[in-house]
């Protein structure tokens, strides 16, 4: 998502570094590379100038009133940012939610931007909310638009309402009517239409899209468009804006790293905010976008904030209290502990998006790309291939056992080998967080690239707790099973 341009703007702000006290010459040589970069990303030239302009004004002038001494850099750098998140919009904007159930969204966009999918996210997102949305299928006109909607509705748990089977049978006037007096029949809180695409321009759907807004009257109009389709998007926009008008923005394709002129330009060009950005063909790769967080993942201070709220979600539930209450204890943590954990982690989608999120992604980039994600599979499939008793206590894996877990894993006893060391680090490390030391983060190997860490507070709730009420140490237990039994009966 925007590595070239968030590379450009790092390079630019390295160099920026690199120079110690600043001068005005040296503001006007970044911002030009910030224009640049910019309109390489295909931003529109008034946008570019503009935003350009406001930052060459600001910087100048913020160096006349520093203080000898201070990091100049920074203070560009803040400017920079600011002047970004205020060039997305702002702050996060919402659905406005009807005063009196359902409300009624509508989508119109081109053909090919991913609307009918979209529909089938938007309705997830409302539905793990507590809504209890609905799809009401009114394109009739793309062929197989239908029957698409369906399955993507299908596939997100979604009833659809579609009473007509398209390929250019029917009124989709009367289909979104007859939605909508059925989801209030059927009590659905959220009613999301989906209208039919069109290759450009077109003046006959512009007008179905009309008599379709004329005669639901919905309380939110949302125009979907590929991020990756830099200025004709905006254009696009602009047309749909006049001929049928719209209330905000919704970015599908965001994770592709083309352009993106679409995401900087869309809402200078159009004044509506950009309210929900699409990054991934899953259904749940869809959320509110942030402004904010978009700009510090462009100047490559990543997204902890989103990450945040996603190790919430898939590490949240009674699993999680149930962890927390064993870290209090002090008990120690197990290969089925460690087995909950990653399959947490791949709930919140592939380790290079995770990792994309940290700040200084960046720096890691090489590593991501070449991050092989079967790792996850292979290393979880070893430690499914142990005992019940093995996971609990790895001190019992002899060779034999070693050897059984390979060939049951399908692995070497190498890579067994490896796994248990690199647990054995972990061990550690939950022990550091135990007396009030937090680490970095994991040690590199499990599961990760070299060199990379999860992010603090993976571990599901787990704080370091005071010291003051430390559990007493535990005693070394042999690795020997029928040593062991005595120790545990004495």
């Amino acid at each position: 998502m925007f590595e070239s341009l968030g590379n450009r703007f790092s390079n630019a702000f390295a160099s920026l570094r690199s120079r110690g006290k600043l001068s005005n010459a040296d503001i006007s040589n970044v911002c030009q590379e910030i224009r640049q970069a910019l309109l390489d990303a295909d931003v529109a030239l008034t946008v570019v100038e503009d935003f350009v302009g406001k930052i060459e004004v600001q910087a100048k002038a913020a160096l006349t009133d520093l203080q000898a001494g201070a990091n100049q850099a920074q203070v560009i750098f803040e400017i920079v940012n600011k002047e970004l998140v205020e060039l997305l919009g702002s702050q996060a904007r919402r659905v406005r939610l009807a005063k009196v159930a359902p409300t009624v969204i509508m989508l119109a966009g081109l053909q090919g931007a991913g609307k009918t999918t979209l529909a089938g996210k938007l309705a997830k997102y409302f539905a793990d909310l507590g809504d209890t949305p609905i799809l009401v299928a009114s394109d009739l006109q793309r062929p197989n638009a239908v029957t698409q909607l369906q399955v993507v509705g299908q596939n997100a748990g979604i009833p659809v309402f579609a009473p007509q089977p398209g390929n250019g049978v029917g009124n989709p006037v009367e289909v979104a009517l007859e939605g909508i007096a059925f989801a209030k029949a059927k009590l659905h809180n959220i009613v999301i239409v989906d209208t039919a695409g069109r290759l450009g321009v077109d003046e006959e759907l512009m007008q179905e899209a009309k008599d379709i807004r004329d005669a639901i009257s919905p309380d939110e109009i949302l125009f979907v468009v590929d991020a990756m389709t830099g200025q004709d998007a905006v254009r696009t926009a602009q047309a749909f804006q006049d001929g049928v008008g719209f209330d905000g923005v919704v970015l599908t394709k965001l994770d592709g790293d083309a352009r993106g002129g679409a995401a900087l330009s869309i809402v200078t060009q159009t004044g509506k905010p950009i309210m929900f950005a699409s990054t991934g063909e899953k259904l749940a790769d869809f959320d509110l976008f942030h402004p904010d967080r978009m700009a510090s993942r462009i100047l490559g201070m990543g997204d902890v904030a989103t990450l945040a709220e996603q190790a919430k979600k898939a590490f949240s539930g009674e699993g999680a209290a149930k962890m927390e209450e064993k870290f209090a204890r002090g008990d120690e943590f197990t290969l089925e502990d460690f087995l909950e954990q990653i399959s947490a982690m791949s709930k919140m989608g592939s380790m290079g998006k995770i990792l994309g999120m940290l700040p200084g992604a960046g720096a890691m980039k090489k590593q991501i790309e070449n991050f092989d994600e079967s790792e996850i599979v292979r290393t979880k499939a070893i430690v499914q291939s142990m005992t019940p008793t093995e996971r609990r206590d790895p001190k019992v894996l002899n060779g034999s056992r070693r050897a059984r877990i390979a060939a049951g894993s399908g692995r070497q006893v190498s890579e067994v080998n490896s796994l248990v060391e690199r647990f054995t680090q972990a061990q550690k490390m939950m022990k550091q967080m135990r007396n009030g030391k937090v680490p970095a983060g994991m040690p590199a190997g499990m599961g990760l690239p070299p060199g990379a860490a999860l992010p603090p507070g993976s571990f599901a709730g787990m704080s370091a707790p005071n010291k003051g009420n430390q559990p007493p140490k535990k005693k070394s237990r042999s690795g020997n099973p029928a040593k062991r039994a005595l120790e545990e009966q004495g």
